[in-house]
């Protein structure tokens, strides 16, 4: 592997990891203890979560995560598939992990409106980040690819919060 490579793949994966960060913040701080279900795998975690007491939230989200990510690596292939389940190890792994270190009986503050503001930027922000390195944040972004390549469309656009339904908004060229 040449130096150039390495740099490149040091800069892909730096900024794979710093998206990953941003998601599981907006998910843990401001999605969870709210109970905001936007959709995708970590809103049918928090759904999943309020009707059994067995798996947090974060471990359900977890056991989707992994199952999906087969059958994605499957179908999608490797480079996409080790980018895609790097992202959802780490994400699933920092969510636990946020949720041993930051323990959370409530939302951060008394607004609501504003938690969600933040739940739904720092979501898009990491989507974003991962389409531009070829990477998904896992989850219902693998069965919207694995759409995609079954049906060979054309992705023009993406939904902002990366194909989890977080945001109504429409990113051209993602």
């Amino acid at each position: 592997m040449n130096k150039q490579k390495l740099i490149e793949g040091t800069k892909t994966y730096l900024t794979i990891t710093v998206a990953a960060v941003l998601m599981d913040i907006g998910i843990y701080f401001f999605k969870f203890p709210n109970n905001f279900s936007f959709g995708g795998v970590s809103g049918l975690s928090v759904v999943l979560n309020d009707l059994q007491s067995v798996f947090s939230a974060s471990q359900i989200n977890l056991i989707i995560n992994m199952a999906l990510l087969i059958i994605g690596f499957v179908i999608l292939g490797r480079d996409f598939g080790i980018k895609t389940a790097y992202v959802t190890v780490l994400s699933s792994i920092l969510l636990n992990v946020f949720e041993a270190v930051f323990p959370m009986e409530e939302p951060l503050t008394d607004q609501p409106v504003l938690e969600l503001a933040f739940a739904i930027m720092l979501a898009a922000l990491a989507a974003a980040m991962l389409f531009n390195e070829d990477a998904s944040g896992g989850g219902t972004d693998i069965v919207a690819m694995i759409v995609k390549k079954i049906l060979h469309h054309e992705h023009r656009y993406g939904a902002a919060g990366g194909g989890r339904g977080d945001c109504g908004g429409l990113v051209p060229g993602v």
